[in-house]
Protein backbone atom coordinates (compact mmCIF):
# COMPACT_ATOMS: atom_id res chain seq x y z
CA UNK A 1 0.00 0.00 0.00
CA UNK A 2 2.74 2.44 1.02
CA UNK A 3 4.34 1.84 -2.44
CA UNK A 4 0.51 2.88 -4.61
CA UNK A 5 0.20 5.88 -2.01
CA UNK A 6 3.99 7.11 -3.08
CA UNK A 7 3.34 6.51 -6.58
CA UNK A 8 -0.31 8.63 -6.58
CA UNK A 9 1.42 11.34 -4.39
CA UNK A 10 3.88 11.61 -6.95
CA UNK A 11 1.71 12.54 -9.54
CA UNK A 12 -0.62 14.89 -7.99
CA UNK A 13 2.21 16.74 -6.11
CA UNK A 14 4.97 17.25 -8.86
CA UNK A 15 6.31 20.54 -9.59
CA UNK A 16 3.74 21.67 -11.98
CA UNK A 17 0.82 21.89 -8.85
CA UNK A 18 3.97 24.23 -6.85
CA UNK A 19 4.24 26.38 -9.75
CA UNK A 20 0.58 26.90 -10.17
CA UNK A 21 -0.44 27.27 -7.01
CA UNK A 22 2.34 29.91 -6.84
CA UNK A 23 1.57 31.05 -10.27
CA UNK A 24 -2.18 31.75 -9.71
CA UNK A 25 -2.08 33.65 -6.43
CA UNK A 26 0.63 35.70 -8.09
CA UNK A 27 -2.32 36.07 -11.33
CA UNK A 28 -5.17 36.90 -8.79
CA UNK A 29 -3.27 39.43 -6.66
CA UNK A 30 -2.23 42.04 -9.45
CA UNK A 31 -5.90 41.21 -11.26
CA UNK A 32 -7.57 42.36 -8.06
CA UNK A 33 -5.41 45.46 -7.68
CA UNK A 34 -3.77 43.11 -4.18
CA UNK A 35 -6.87 43.30 -2.57
CA UNK A 36 -5.63 41.60 -0.19
CA UNK A 37 -3.67 44.85 1.30
CA UNK A 38 -5.96 47.73 -0.50
CA UNK A 39 -8.80 46.47 1.22
CA UNK A 40 -7.18 45.14 4.44
CA UNK A 41 -9.94 47.39 6.86
CA UNK A 42 -13.19 45.62 4.66
CA UNK A 43 -11.57 42.20 5.16
CA UNK A 44 -11.77 42.85 9.03
CA UNK A 45 -15.15 44.44 8.52
CA UNK A 46 -16.84 42.03 6.55
CA UNK A 47 -16.53 39.55 9.47
CA UNK A 48 -19.07 41.08 11.30
CA UNK A 49 -21.58 42.23 8.58
CA UNK A 50 -25.49 41.13 9.12
CA UNK A 51 -27.16 38.30 7.79
CA UNK A 52 -29.24 39.35 4.84
CA UNK A 53 -31.95 37.47 5.22
CA UNK A 54 -32.96 34.29 7.73
CA UNK A 55 -31.68 31.63 5.37
CA UNK A 56 -28.44 30.49 5.76
CA UNK A 57 -25.66 31.57 8.10
CA UNK A 58 -23.96 34.32 9.49
CA UNK A 59 -20.65 36.07 7.28
CA UNK A 60 -18.91 35.28 10.83
CA UNK A 61 -20.27 32.04 10.96
CA UNK A 62 -19.07 30.87 7.99
CA UNK A 63 -15.37 32.67 8.28
CA UNK A 64 -15.87 30.53 12.14
CA UNK A 65 -16.25 27.29 9.80
CA UNK A 66 -13.57 28.29 7.14
CA UNK A 67 -10.96 28.85 9.23
CA UNK A 68 -11.91 25.51 11.51
CA UNK A 69 -10.88 23.84 8.50
CA UNK A 70 -7.68 25.83 7.90
CA UNK A 71 -6.70 26.08 11.59
CA UNK A 72 -6.01 22.44 12.57
CA UNK A 73 -3.09 19.67 12.79
CA UNK A 74 -1.06 21.39 10.15
CA UNK A 75 -0.33 24.46 12.46
CA UNK A 76 1.19 22.34 14.58
CA UNK A 77 2.35 18.85 13.47
CA UNK A 78 2.42 20.48 9.57
CA UNK A 79 4.79 23.68 10.33
CA UNK A 80 6.64 21.01 12.91
CA UNK A 81 6.82 18.88 9.34
CA UNK A 82 7.72 21.87 6.83
CA UNK A 83 10.73 22.55 9.42
CA UNK A 84 12.06 19.17 9.81
CA UNK A 85 11.83 18.32 6.03
CA UNK A 86 12.69 21.72 4.45
CA UNK A 87 14.62 23.53 7.21
CA UNK A 88 13.41 26.90 8.65
CA UNK A 89 13.39 28.36 5.20
CA UNK A 90 9.98 26.18 4.64
CA UNK A 91 8.34 29.09 6.61
CA UNK A 92 8.78 31.85 4.39
CA UNK A 93 7.26 29.75 1.25
CA UNK A 94 4.39 29.08 3.63
CA UNK A 95 4.29 33.03 4.01
CA UNK A 96 4.52 33.91 0.35
CA UNK A 97 1.60 31.12 -0.14
CA UNK A 98 -0.85 32.91 2.53
CA UNK A 99 -0.31 36.19 1.28
CA UNK A 100 -0.57 35.79 -2.36
CA UNK A 101 -3.38 32.71 -1.06
CA UNK A 102 -5.69 35.68 -0.21
CA UNK A 103 -6.48 36.63 -3.07
CA UNK A 104 -7.40 33.26 -4.31
CA UNK A 105 -9.37 32.77 -1.15
CA UNK A 106 -11.06 36.14 -2.40
CA UNK A 107 -11.38 34.60 -5.58
CA UNK A 108 -12.90 31.03 -4.78
CA UNK A 109 -15.44 32.69 -2.29
CA UNK A 110 -16.85 35.53 -4.06
CA UNK A 111 -17.62 33.00 -7.12
CA UNK A 112 -19.13 30.55 -4.31
CA UNK A 113 -21.17 32.95 -3.57
CA UNK A 114 -22.32 33.82 -6.70
CA UNK A 115 -23.09 30.43 -8.15
CA UNK A 116 -24.58 29.26 -4.06
CA UNK A 117 -27.81 27.23 -4.37
CA UNK A 118 -30.87 26.55 -2.07
CA UNK A 119 -31.21 23.36 -0.39
CA UNK A 120 -33.47 22.76 2.58
CA UNK A 121 -30.60 22.77 5.16
CA UNK A 122 -30.06 26.14 3.97
CA UNK A 123 -27.39 27.79 1.14
CA UNK A 124 -24.89 25.34 -0.23
CA UNK A 125 -22.13 25.37 -3.00
CA UNK A 126 -18.80 25.65 -4.01
CA UNK A 127 -16.48 24.60 -6.47
CA UNK A 128 -18.87 22.36 -8.29
CA UNK A 129 -21.68 24.84 -8.16
CA UNK A 130 -19.19 27.32 -9.65
CA UNK A 131 -18.28 24.32 -12.34
CA UNK A 132 -21.60 23.45 -13.30
CA UNK A 133 -23.13 27.08 -13.38
CA UNK A 134 -20.52 28.97 -14.34
CA UNK A 135 -18.34 26.41 -16.92
CA UNK A 136 -21.48 24.68 -17.83
CA UNK A 137 -19.02 21.32 -17.04
CA UNK A 138 -21.67 18.99 -15.08
CA UNK A 139 -18.91 16.22 -15.55
CA UNK A 140 -16.20 17.99 -13.95
CA UNK A 141 -18.56 19.36 -11.22
CA UNK A 142 -19.14 15.81 -10.29
CA UNK A 143 -15.88 14.52 -10.59
CA UNK A 144 -15.07 18.03 -8.09
CA UNK A 145 -17.46 16.76 -5.75
CA UNK A 146 -16.60 12.90 -5.59
CA UNK A 147 -12.78 13.89 -5.03
CA UNK A 148 -14.51 16.76 -2.26
CA UNK A 149 -15.97 13.55 -0.10
CA UNK A 150 -13.10 11.31 -0.51
CA UNK A 151 -10.29 13.78 0.69
CA UNK A 152 -12.69 15.79 3.24
CA UNK A 153 -14.62 12.58 4.29
CA UNK A 154 -11.78 10.13 4.71
CA UNK A 155 -7.96 11.37 3.78
CA UNK A 156 -7.81 14.85 5.44
CA UNK A 157 -10.01 13.52 8.33
CA UNK A 158 -7.83 10.14 9.31
CA UNK A 159 -4.46 12.77 9.46
CA UNK A 160 -6.59 15.11 12.03
CA UNK A 161 -7.07 11.96 14.05
CA UNK A 162 -3.56 10.45 13.76
CA UNK A 163 -2.47 14.07 14.99
CA UNK A 164 -4.94 13.86 17.85
CA UNK A 165 -4.28 10.51 18.79
CA UNK A 166 -0.34 10.95 18.49
CA UNK A 167 -0.13 14.02 20.59
CA UNK A 168 -2.46 12.54 23.26
CA UNK A 169 -0.22 9.82 23.49
CA UNK A 170 2.90 12.03 24.03
CA UNK A 171 1.23 13.84 27.07
CA UNK A 172 -0.68 11.35 29.35
CA UNK A 173 -0.22 9.06 27.76
CA UNK A 174 -3.46 7.81 25.81
CA UNK A 175 -3.34 4.74 23.88
CA UNK A 176 -4.07 6.03 20.30
CA UNK A 177 -7.36 3.86 19.59
CA UNK A 178 -9.08 5.26 22.67
CA UNK A 179 -8.15 8.74 21.56
CA UNK A 180 -9.58 7.73 18.22
CA UNK A 181 -12.99 6.48 19.45
CA UNK A 182 -12.85 9.48 22.03
CA UNK A 183 -13.47 11.87 19.04
CA UNK A 184 -15.39 10.17 17.08
CA UNK A 185 -18.30 9.75 19.80
CA UNK A 186 -17.73 13.59 20.53
CA UNK A 187 -17.91 14.60 17.09
CA UNK A 188 -21.36 12.23 16.29
CA UNK A 189 -23.36 14.35 18.73
CA UNK A 190 -22.45 17.29 16.88
CA UNK A 191 -22.40 16.83 13.19
CA UNK A 192 -25.66 15.02 14.03
CA UNK A 193 -27.32 18.07 14.75
CA UNK A 194 -27.04 19.71 11.54
CA UNK A 195 -25.73 22.97 9.89
CA UNK A 196 -26.29 25.26 12.22
CA UNK A 197 -24.82 23.33 15.55
CA UNK A 198 -21.65 22.58 13.29
CA UNK A 199 -22.02 27.01 12.95
CA UNK A 200 -22.06 27.38 16.35
CA UNK A 201 -19.72 25.45 17.44
CA UNK A 202 -17.38 26.12 14.90
CA UNK A 203 -17.71 30.10 15.55
CA UNK A 204 -17.55 29.41 19.70
CA UNK A 205 -14.25 27.10 19.86
CA UNK A 206 -12.50 27.82 16.93
CA UNK A 207 -11.86 31.72 17.46
CA UNK A 208 -11.20 30.77 21.60
CA UNK A 209 -8.68 28.19 20.83
CA UNK A 210 -6.89 30.15 18.42
CA UNK A 211 -6.69 33.29 20.92
CA UNK A 212 -4.95 30.96 23.98
CA UNK A 213 -2.57 29.14 21.55
CA UNK A 214 -1.26 32.29 20.05
CA UNK A 215 -1.29 33.92 24.06
CA UNK A 216 0.95 30.86 25.01
CA UNK A 217 2.82 31.01 21.89
CA UNK A 218 3.88 34.42 22.54
CA UNK A 219 4.99 33.77 25.81
CA UNK A 220 7.38 31.13 24.81
CA UNK A 221 8.57 33.72 22.30
CA UNK A 222 9.27 35.93 24.84
CA UNK A 223 10.72 33.93 26.85
CA UNK A 224 13.81 33.10 24.44
CA UNK A 225 13.79 37.38 22.82
CA UNK A 226 17.45 37.15 22.52
CA UNK A 227 16.91 34.19 19.51
CA UNK A 228 14.22 36.16 17.73
CA UNK A 229 16.49 37.79 15.22
CA UNK A 230 18.21 34.18 15.08
CA UNK A 231 15.34 32.98 14.06
CA UNK A 232 13.39 35.26 11.36
CA UNK A 233 17.65 35.44 9.76
CA UNK A 234 17.18 31.04 9.15
CA UNK A 235 13.89 31.61 7.74
CA UNK A 236 14.91 34.35 5.49
CA UNK A 237 18.38 32.54 4.62
CA UNK A 238 16.94 29.00 4.72
CA UNK A 239 14.29 30.32 2.22
CA UNK A 240 17.13 30.72 -1.11
CA UNK A 241 19.54 28.25 0.40
CA UNK A 242 21.67 30.64 2.02
CA UNK A 243 22.54 28.42 4.73
CA UNK A 244 25.91 25.91 3.82
CA UNK A 245 24.77 22.82 5.39
CA UNK A 246 21.50 23.40 3.84
CA UNK A 247 21.92 24.32 0.35
CA UNK A 248 21.38 21.29 -1.08
CA UNK A 249 17.70 20.91 0.03
CA UNK A 250 16.28 24.18 -1.19
CA UNK A 251 13.81 22.60 -3.84
CA UNK A 252 12.60 20.59 -0.64
CA UNK A 253 12.07 23.73 1.37
CA UNK A 254 10.06 25.57 -1.46
CA UNK A 255 8.05 22.21 -1.75
CA UNK A 256 7.65 21.83 1.76
CA UNK A 257 6.59 25.23 2.14
CA UNK A 258 4.11 25.53 -0.47
CA UNK A 259 2.51 22.00 0.31
CA UNK A 260 2.17 22.79 3.84
CA UNK A 261 1.07 26.47 3.62
CA UNK A 262 -1.57 25.13 1.05
CA UNK A 263 -2.53 21.89 3.14
CA UNK A 264 -2.95 24.66 6.16
CA UNK A 265 -4.59 27.57 4.72
CA UNK A 266 -7.01 25.65 2.21
CA UNK A 267 -6.60 28.61 -0.06
CA UNK A 268 -7.20 26.94 -3.61
CA UNK A 269 -8.45 23.67 -2.59
CA UNK A 270 -12.31 24.78 -2.54
CA UNK A 271 -13.27 23.82 1.16
CA UNK A 272 -13.19 28.00 1.89
CA UNK A 273 -15.47 28.42 -1.23
CA UNK A 274 -17.65 26.10 0.22
CA UNK A 275 -18.34 27.44 3.84
CA UNK A 276 -18.54 30.73 2.19
CA UNK A 277 -21.54 30.01 0.03
CA UNK A 278 -23.26 29.04 3.17
CA UNK A 279 -23.20 32.63 4.03
CA UNK A 280 -26.21 34.89 3.74
CA UNK A 281 -24.36 38.52 2.61
CA UNK A 282 -25.41 41.58 1.00
CA UNK A 283 -22.95 40.90 -2.24
CA UNK A 284 -20.61 38.10 -3.32
CA UNK A 285 -17.55 40.48 -2.80
CA UNK A 286 -18.31 40.64 1.26
CA UNK A 287 -18.04 36.89 1.72
CA UNK A 288 -14.58 37.19 -0.62
CA UNK A 289 -13.09 39.13 1.37
CA UNK A 290 -13.79 37.99 4.75
CA UNK A 291 -12.45 34.30 3.99
CA UNK A 292 -9.21 36.59 2.93
CA UNK A 293 -9.07 37.61 6.04
CA UNK A 294 -8.58 33.78 7.30
CA UNK A 295 -5.99 32.67 5.45
CA UNK A 296 -4.23 35.29 7.16
CA UNK A 297 -5.47 34.25 10.46
CA UNK A 298 -4.19 30.75 9.95
CA UNK A 299 -0.52 31.29 8.58
CA UNK A 300 0.47 34.67 9.29
CA UNK A 301 -0.74 34.11 12.97
CA UNK A 302 -1.29 30.81 13.79
CA UNK A 303 1.63 28.93 11.66
CA UNK A 304 4.38 32.18 12.50
CA UNK A 305 3.33 31.33 16.23
CA UNK A 306 4.10 27.26 16.26
CA UNK A 307 7.27 28.04 13.71
CA UNK A 308 9.09 30.44 16.24
CA UNK A 309 8.46 28.99 19.43
CA UNK A 310 10.34 25.92 17.65
CA UNK A 311 13.49 27.88 16.14
CA UNK A 312 13.58 29.92 19.06
CA UNK A 313 13.59 26.91 21.08
CA UNK A 314 15.87 24.89 19.10
CA UNK A 315 13.60 22.01 19.38
CA UNK A 316 13.28 20.57 16.02
CA UNK A 317 15.70 18.30 13.21
CA UNK A 318 16.21 18.79 9.92
CA UNK A 319 16.02 15.37 7.94
CA UNK A 320 17.28 15.03 4.44
CA UNK A 321 13.99 13.10 2.46
CA UNK A 322 15.68 11.47 0.32
CA UNK A 323 18.48 9.39 2.56
CA UNK A 324 16.66 9.73 5.92
CA UNK A 325 20.25 12.25 7.53
CA UNK A 326 20.44 14.54 10.17
CA UNK A 327 21.53 17.63 8.52
CA UNK A 328 20.58 19.48 11.60
CA UNK A 329 20.24 17.83 14.94
CA UNK A 330 18.60 20.37 17.40
CA UNK A 331 16.84 18.07 19.39
CA UNK A 332 18.37 14.68 17.97
CA UNK A 333 15.93 12.54 20.75
CA UNK A 334 13.08 13.59 19.53
CA UNK A 335 14.16 12.21 15.70
CA UNK A 336 11.03 12.22 13.69
CA UNK A 337 8.49 12.82 16.43
CA UNK A 338 6.75 16.34 15.02
CA UNK A 339 4.46 16.60 17.59
CA UNK A 340 7.02 17.01 19.84
CA UNK A 341 8.77 19.56 18.26
CA UNK A 342 6.10 22.01 19.84
CA UNK A 343 5.72 19.99 22.80
CA UNK A 344 9.13 20.41 23.85
CA UNK A 345 9.02 24.22 22.40
CA UNK A 346 6.39 25.14 25.27
CA UNK A 347 8.21 22.53 27.81
CA UNK A 348 11.33 25.42 27.58
CA UNK A 349 9.32 27.62 29.37
CA UNK A 350 6.58 24.98 31.63
CA UNK A 351 8.32 22.39 31.83
CA UNK A 352 6.23 19.51 32.09
CA UNK A 353 3.19 21.44 30.81
CA UNK A 354 4.53 21.91 27.10
CA UNK A 355 3.04 18.30 26.04
CA UNK A 356 -0.27 18.51 27.71
CA UNK A 357 -1.31 22.36 26.52
CA UNK A 358 -0.10 20.94 23.12
CA UNK A 359 -2.31 17.85 22.82
CA UNK A 360 -5.45 19.65 24.30
CA UNK A 361 -4.80 22.62 21.90
CA UNK A 362 -4.71 19.95 18.76
CA UNK A 363 -7.75 18.16 20.21
CA UNK A 364 -9.93 20.56 20.35
CA UNK A 365 -8.26 22.12 16.61
CA UNK A 366 -8.54 18.99 15.31
CA UNK A 367 -12.62 18.27 16.46
CA UNK A 368 -13.11 21.44 14.51
CA UNK A 369 -11.09 20.54 11.98
CA UNK A 370 -13.08 17.94 10.85
CA UNK A 371 -15.96 19.45 11.57
CA UNK A 372 -15.38 21.52 9.11
CA UNK A 373 -14.71 18.29 6.99
CA UNK A 374 -17.97 16.93 7.70
CA UNK A 375 -19.47 19.80 6.37
CA UNK A 376 -17.79 19.87 3.22
CA UNK A 377 -18.43 16.53 2.71
CA UNK A 378 -21.99 17.27 3.51
CA UNK A 379 -22.05 20.01 1.12
CA UNK A 380 -20.87 17.97 -1.84
CA UNK A 381 -23.73 15.49 -0.81
CA UNK A 382 -26.15 17.99 -1.18
CA UNK A 383 -25.42 18.85 -4.88
CA UNK A 384 -25.02 15.42 -6.22
CA UNK A 385 -28.13 14.39 -4.45
CA UNK A 386 -30.31 17.28 -4.76
CA UNK A 387 -33.81 16.50 -5.64
CA UNK A 388 -33.15 13.29 -4.50
CA UNK A 389 -35.28 13.27 -1.42
CA UNK A 390 -35.04 10.30 1.16
CA UNK A 391 -32.04 8.84 -0.84
CA UNK A 392 -29.68 11.89 -0.59
CA UNK A 393 -30.93 11.30 3.41
CA UNK A 394 -29.85 8.08 3.68
CA UNK A 395 -26.70 8.33 1.57
CA UNK A 396 -25.88 11.02 4.07
CA UNK A 397 -26.36 9.16 6.99
CA UNK A 398 -24.09 6.56 5.45
CA UNK A 399 -21.51 8.92 4.91
CA UNK A 400 -21.24 10.63 8.77
CA UNK A 401 -20.94 6.79 9.77
CA UNK A 402 -18.32 6.36 7.37
CA UNK A 403 -16.32 9.55 8.35
CA UNK A 404 -16.45 8.37 12.25
CA UNK A 405 -14.98 5.13 10.96
CA UNK A 406 -12.56 7.24 9.03
CA UNK A 407 -11.61 9.15 12.60
CA UNK A 408 -10.76 5.69 14.75
CA UNK A 409 -9.04 4.46 11.68
CA UNK A 410 -6.72 7.68 11.41
CA UNK A 411 -5.64 7.99 14.79
CA UNK A 412 -3.83 4.33 14.59
CA UNK A 413 -2.55 4.49 11.65
CA UNK A 414 1.40 5.41 10.67
CA UNK A 415 1.77 8.86 10.50
CA UNK A 416 3.85 9.62 7.55
CA UNK A 417 1.36 7.33 5.58
CA UNK A 418 -1.49 9.07 6.46
CA UNK A 419 -0.27 12.44 5.86
CA UNK A 420 0.67 11.42 1.97
CA UNK A 421 -2.93 10.11 2.21
CA UNK A 422 -3.92 13.94 3.28
CA UNK A 423 -1.57 15.52 0.40
CA UNK A 424 -3.01 13.41 -2.17
CA UNK A 425 -6.36 14.88 -1.38
CA UNK A 426 -5.47 18.86 -1.45
CA UNK A 427 -3.53 18.11 -4.02
CA UNK A 428 -6.26 16.35 -6.39
CA UNK A 429 -8.88 19.10 -4.93
CA UNK A 430 -6.42 21.90 -5.39
CA UNK A 431 -5.92 20.99 -9.20
CA UNK A 432 -9.34 21.30 -10.40
CA UNK A 433 -10.11 24.54 -8.24
CA UNK A 434 -7.27 26.75 -9.68
CA UNK A 435 -7.59 25.74 -13.27
CA UNK A 436 -11.37 26.38 -12.86
CA UNK A 437 -10.68 29.81 -11.07
CA UNK A 438 -8.12 31.16 -13.94
CA UNK A 439 -10.71 30.59 -16.17
CA UNK A 440 -13.78 32.21 -13.80
CA UNK A 441 -11.46 34.81 -12.46
CA UNK A 442 -13.13 37.85 -14.22
CA UNK A 443 -16.62 37.25 -13.01
CA UNK A 444 -14.69 37.81 -9.40
CA UNK A 445 -13.45 41.17 -10.49
CA UNK A 446 -16.41 42.23 -11.91
CA UNK A 447 -18.29 41.10 -8.17
CA UNK A 448 -15.18 43.19 -6.72
CA UNK A 449 -15.55 46.55 -8.61
CA UNK A 450 -19.45 46.13 -7.89
CA UNK A 451 -18.85 45.86 -4.25
CA UNK A 452 -16.31 48.67 -4.67
CA UNK A 453 -18.74 51.07 -6.10
CA UNK A 454 -21.56 50.37 -3.93
CA UNK A 455 -19.00 50.86 -1.03
CA UNK A 456 -18.04 54.21 -2.63
CA UNK A 457 -21.40 55.16 -2.91
CA UNK A 458 -22.59 54.49 0.35
CA UNK A 459 -19.56 56.38 1.65
CA UNK A 460 -20.41 59.41 -0.24
CA UNK A 461 -23.47 59.31 0.65
CA UNK A 462 -22.79 59.35 4.90
CA UNK A 463 -20.38 62.48 3.93
CA UNK A 464 -23.19 64.02 2.03
CA UNK A 465 -25.52 63.14 5.25
CA UNK A 466 -23.01 64.13 7.71
CA UNK A 467 -22.61 67.87 5.84
CA UNK A 468 -26.60 68.48 5.45
CA UNK A 469 -26.52 67.90 9.13
CA UNK A 470 -23.67 69.99 9.97
CA UNK A 471 -25.47 72.85 8.05
CA UNK A 472 -28.40 72.80 9.95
Amino acid sequence: MQRVVQSVYDIVWNPGLVILLLAAGLYFSFRTGFVQVRRFRLMFRSLFSKKAEAKGISSFQAFSIALSGRVGTGNIVGVATAIAFGGPGAVFWMWVVAFFGASTAFVESTLAQKYKFGHRSGYRGGPFSIIEDGLHQKWLAVTFAIVTILSCGFFLTTVQANGVSTAMQNAFPVPKLASGLFVAAVLALVVFGGLSRIANVASVITPLMAVLYLILALVVICFHWRDVPAAFSAIFRGAFGMQPALGGILGTTIAMGVKRGIFSNEAGQGTGAMASASASVSHPAQQGLAQAFSVYVDTLLVCTATALMIITSGTYNIIDANTGDLLYAGAPELANNYVNYTQSAVDTVFPGFGSQFISIAMVFFAFTTIIAYFFYTESSLCYLFRGKGKLGDSISLVTRILMLCAVVFGAVKEADTVWMLGDIGVGAMAWITIICLLILCPKAIKQLRDYENIMRESASDRRDARHRKQDK
